[in-house]
């Protein structure tokens, strides 16, 4: 999330826009804390396999996983990127 927040206040010189977005992305993921089951694991191997859960906040994906009884986010990516290449580049 930070390089989200700095990608868009310093590369794209809109530093409210990159608070709001992270603002809305962190609220998004604090939601989690009520029922994260709402999302189903995903359809794709090996994302299945790991119980990755996946939901969008405006274009950015958010992965998770739920271990025991704790929301464990893994990524916050850019919807547009190739998520599948980056989300298998450095397994977690």
């Amino acid at each position: 999330m930070n390089e989200i927040y700095i990608y868009i206040a310093e590369i794209l010189k809109e530093p409210d826009t990159a608070i709001k977005q992270y603002n809305r992305i962190a609220e998004a993921i604090e939601k989690l804390d009520t029922f994260p089951n709402r999302i189903k694991i995903m359809d794709s191997e090996p994302e299945r396999s790991w119980g990755l859960r996946q939901f969008r906040v405006d274009n950015y994906s958010v992965f998770y996983i739920i271990e025991s009884k704790n929301v464990i986010v893994i990524r916050v990516l850019y919807s547009a990127s190739d998520i599948n290449k980056r989300l298998t580049e450095n397994e977690f």
